[in-house]
């Protein structure tokens, strides 16, 4: 039996998606090898596709090692903090900045 081929959005693609449920603003980020950013919340709920390298995502006491083709989403004001490999990261990300329940 074959595995199933999983392909990546498109930027555009992952834009017009995240608008259709609700999102915003969406944005690419890039960030330097090796960033560390110690605990934070962002006054905006968060829905976010790695593109390159690897981030380690921690929310409480559980750190989540991402890579390309990874998600991770982030509700309004979610204590986090982010460390970022030694090749940096990217990732597209959709934010909600209205405060209320999320779009289903």
């Amino acid at each position: 039996m074959a595995t199933p081929h999983i392909t990546t959005p498109t930027y555009r693609e992952f834009e017009s998606r995240s608008h259709e449920e609700g999102f915003d603003e969406v944005l690419e980020r890039t960030w330097k090898p090796e960033t560390v950013i110690g605990e934070h919340g962002h006054p905006f709920a968060v829905r976010a596709l790695m593109v390159a390298g690897d981030l380690w995502l921690t929310v409480a006491d559980e750190t989540r090692h991402l890579r390309a083709g990874d998600t991770f989403e982030l509700d309004r004001d979610q204590p986090h903090a982010e460390r970022y490999g030694s090749e940096g990261a990217t990732f597209w990300v959709a934010r909600r900045n209205a405060a209320g329940p999320a779009a289903s």
